[in-house]
């Protein structure tokens, strides 16, 4: 790492972890040490207005991790450049969400991308479409620290002759804290006058830069504030809040930080109501303060994720990538709270279903370049099977974009089926093909269709 030209700070965490797996830790919470979160503090009654909007706007620095390859979708290079609607990428629609708050408040709150050599070059690429973001106090990015995979036996650093580049990997995205401040963004960001950095997902479109959420945190001197929304059997699997028994201090579970005998306990969304949209805002001298307290070693949790070395091989060799959540920072605030915020300001892509729906006319972008829905019912569920699990894959079976949801509740699609133009799903949709078939355009699809060979 050394070598590599990593910062200390990077090697002195990484050190930590490696001692806590060495010394046998599996990076688990259980049950036992921790109690629901009940009391949380709502978006919805926040009262702000307008001047206090522009004036909290100019405090805050927006950060976009955007290490993200899509490797799932068959993806090589950002996620971020994948177009999202309206032949926009998520970057572009990233971009204009900012501008448009300048507009709107006379104030825009500069773009820091977390990239990693493999993302930068077209992220940067796609903002120099936007002028306005040159003018900014701050760089466009920084780079996300790299670590070595660890054999899954020995815990030394792995050897793999055949792609050395596959060796490393970023260290999870709990890293952005070390990043920042190894970058000297974090220092940068303080004497520019900046007071939270509000960081999320650079494929969540809904996490737009709040000036409600942004006044209210000034106003109460809120040190760091996790966006939470109200958990569904959907979101059983993902992270949620609770409260340490020990300290009473907030804390954030991911599932790979429970045993595999309490997931029953984990995923009981009536007893843990709120799970972690990702969306955090961080109070940038609190973060400074801690950094050097702690010689850039937080203590976040260690994330303990077992892999290949060669994700596309399952015969390669064992690996270990010690990683963290930045989302559990969470717990090293003193003073930190969980903020509700409804779920339209949850919109992950991670998969093609969630990609199909975002293109879909259940959503548009409104004057500011926010996702809205134009439906009043509950999203239709989308369930794709593996002809479609690739982005090349899946643009090729929709031709003409996707088809019309606006009435739809679910889609089903089992089959290599291409779809015409203009086609309408209404109610419960399953589509059926045993060998390739074609939906024609203009058909109007409900109930279970059986398509023949085209």
């Amino acid at each position: 790492m050394t070598e590599r030209g990593i910062d200390p700070r990077a090697i002195a965490v990484f050190e930590d972890y490696w001692q806590q797996l060495a010394d046998g830790a599996q990076g688990t919470i259980p049950e036992e040490t921790i109690e629901p979160l009940v009391d949380v503090p709502e978006l919805a009654a926040i009262e702000v207005d307008d001047e206090e909007r522009r004036a909290a706007l100019a405090k805050v620095a927006v950060v976009k991790l955007n290490g993200g390859l899509g490797t799932s979708m068959g993806m090589s290079g950002a996620k971020s450049a994948l177009v999202a609607r309206d032949g926009l990428t998520f970057l572009d629609v990233i971009a204009r969400q900012l501008v448009g708050l300048e507009e709107r408040y006379g104030s825009r709150p500069p773009l820091v991308l977390m990239n990693t050599p493999r993302t930068r070059t077209d992220s940067l690429g796609i903002l120099e479409r936007y002028p306005q973001l040159a003018q900014q106090d701050l760089p466009l990015d920084f780079l996300q620290s790299m670590e070595p995979k660890l054999d899954a036996e020995t815990l030394a650093p792995v050897s793999w002759p055949e792609d050395p580049s596959l060796e490393w990997c970023p260290p999870g995205h709990g890293d952005v804290y070390v990043s920042l401040a190894a970058s000297g963004l974090l220092q940068q960001m303080r004497e520019a006058g900046y007071r939270y950095a509000f960081i999320s997902n650079a494929d969540n479109l809904g996490a737009t830069c709040d000036p409600d959420i942004a006044a209210w945190l000034l106003a109460e001197g809120i040190p760091f504030a996790a966006e939470v929304a109200e958990r569904t059997l959907n979101d059983r699997k993902g992270g949620h809040v609770a409260v340490r028994r020990s300290d009473g201090r907030i804390i954030l579970r991911e599932s790979a930080m429970v045993a595999d005998e309490e997931q029953e306990l984990f995923q009981d969304t009536s007893r843990h109501q709120w799970f972690n949209t990702n969306n955090l805002w961080v109070g940038l001298d609190e973060l400074d303060e801690l950094m050097r307290e702690r010689d850039g070693v937080l203590g976040l949790p260690i994330i303990v994720n077992r892999k290949n070395v060669d994700p596309r091989r399952k015969d390669s060799p064992p690996v270990i990538q010690i990683e963290s959540a930045m989302g559990t920072a969470v717990e090293a605030f003193e003073g930190s709270v969980a903020l509700r915020v409804p779920r339209t300001r949850f919109r992950p892509v991670k998969t093609t279903n969630e990609l199909l729906l975002l293109r879909s006319d259940v959503f548009e972008l409104d004057e500011q370049s926010r996702i809205v829905s134009r439906i009043e019912h509950a999203e239709p569920r989308i369930s794709l099977d593996g002809h479609y699990k690739l982005i090349s894959d899946f643009d090729e079976r929709f031709p003409h974009g996707p088809p019309s949801l606006r009435e739809c509740t679910s889609l089903a699609v089992e089959g290599d089926v291409t779809f015409g133009a203009d086609v309408t799903a209404v109610g419960d949709v399953e589509v059926v093909a045993a060998e390739p078939a074609q939906v024609d355009a203009g058909a109007r699809l409900t109930g279970r269709t059986e398509l023949p060979v085209r």
